[in-house]
């Protein structure tokens, strides 16, 4: 019940990141579960009822082809969801390996770790993915492949620094003395340390990852047809924007709640997580 409590206020003190959270979640859920929502298949072509306006049997109404909008809204939520928690997972493991690693180990292997993470961190993100993806081909696959690729390097950067801080601590050191092995230092110490800031990395880029696959589509570098995509929903539907804005409004305010709602996620966390903050 506190925490519930300390949750309310939080809610009623910050409306506006609320709110968007609140939507954010929604669009999720909404996404996740769309073939229970919306059981019309979103590669389902009727061309006699191409352009159709919203109408109480195509809720946002039809695209050029006459695939249900609603239908494809929700199946490229849930396929960028889906490739936005395998990027960061990947991503997470891999630096959190190679920051760990370099933190512990100091020296040559951290030199070289660094040193590598700067020269990915050179590029600008969106950058190297397109070139990556320009090399690779387009397909879920590859798109997986090359934000993976991209999205590390924070990621080690954050976990070495914070080992760095932590591996002079006083229990650090003294489990050290004790007998302790670097694993059980690591599994006992320094993960557990390690969850908050990493937390709030990981729903900041959230919204970013999904901001990257819409914008790979729009270039299509991304997701392929005939699978709903909203990066590929938004330039398909340029041509036709004449015949009225609901074939560009869903795609880019799913984008836009996504990011919002992501992005007022990591703030709050941070809020919670940062002590000079008292955990408000």
């Amino acid at each position: 019940m506190t925490r519930i409590r300390s949750l309310l206020r939080w809610a009623r003190r910050d409306t506006v990141h609320s709110i968007g959270i609140g939507f954010a979640l929604l669009l999720v859920i909404a996404c996740l579960l769309s073939p229970l929502l919306v059981p019309v298949d979103p590669a389902k072509q009727d061309l006699r009822n191409t352009l159709l306006g919203p109408s109480p049997g195509h809720l946002l109404g039809t695209d050029n082809l006459g695939r249900d909008i609603l239908s494809r809204v929700l199946g490229a939520g849930r396929t960028s969801i889906t490739a936005a928690a395998i990027v960061l997972g990947l991503s997470l493991m891999l630096g959190t390996v190679i920051g760990m690693s370099a933190g512990l180990a100091g020296g040559l292997i951290d030199e070289i770790c660094m040193r590598l993470v700067d020269v990915f961190l050179s590029f600008p993100s969106i950058i190297l993915a397109m070139a990556l993806m320009g090399s690779l081909g387009p397909g879920f696959g590859n798109l997986i492949l090359a934000l993976a690729i991209t999205w590390w390097p924070p990621y080690a950067r954050l976990v070495r620094s914070k080992v760095l801080m932590l591996r002079t601590t006083d229990y650090v050191v003294a489990a050290g003395t004790l007998g302790a092995g670097s694993l059980h230092i690591m599994r006992m110490h320094l993960l557990p340390a390690l969850a908050g800031p990493v937390v709030v990395l990981l729903s900041l880029d959230v919204g970013a990852i999904i901001l990257s696959i819409a914008g790979l589509g729009f270039l299509g570098l991304g997701i392929q047809p005939p699978a709903p995509e909203w990066g590929t929903m938004l330039v398909d539907a340029r041509p036709f924007m004449q015949y009225g804005l609901h074939l560009v409004i869903p795609p880019g305010l799913a984008i836009l709640i996504m990011i919002f709602g992501f992005n007022s996620l990591s703030e709050a966390l941070e809020d919670r997580l940062n002590p000079k903050s008292g955990g408000r």
